[in-house]
């Protein structure tokens, strides 16, 4: 996968269209990742042990990696991800104006 957990990405696609957030999880297997506040949906918790609380909460949830790009951070655009050796390295680029992704 081209895109890293901490990267910053901007959706292409569905609900969310436009929005951008950092990434907090990717699941290689499944093609996909987790951003954040995107793809929030609601998990209704019991109480499991006693004392604790259930109700409502809002979650993200995993979208297809192929519905984000990565937003380039020095000129700030959607970007293709490049690669580039630099002392027997492989490293990430921007497409658009060759900055080093993190």
């Amino acid at each position: 996968m081209r895109i890293k957990k901490g990267d910053n990405v901007s959706v292409l696609s569905g609900n969310d269209k436009g929005k951008t957030g950092e990434v907090l999880e990717i699941l290689p297997k499944q093609d996909k990742i987790v951003v954040k506040d995107v793809n929030i949906r609601k998990k209704h918790v019991k109480p499991r042990k006693a004392g604790e609380e259930g109700g409502i909460l809002s979650v993200e949830c995993a979208i297809p990696a192929s519905k984000v790009n990565v937003v380039c951070p020095k000129c700030g655009k959607i970007a293709k991800v490049g690669y580039k050796m630099e002392n027997d390295k492989k490293i990430r680029i921007c497409k658009k104006c060759g900055a080093k992704l993190k």
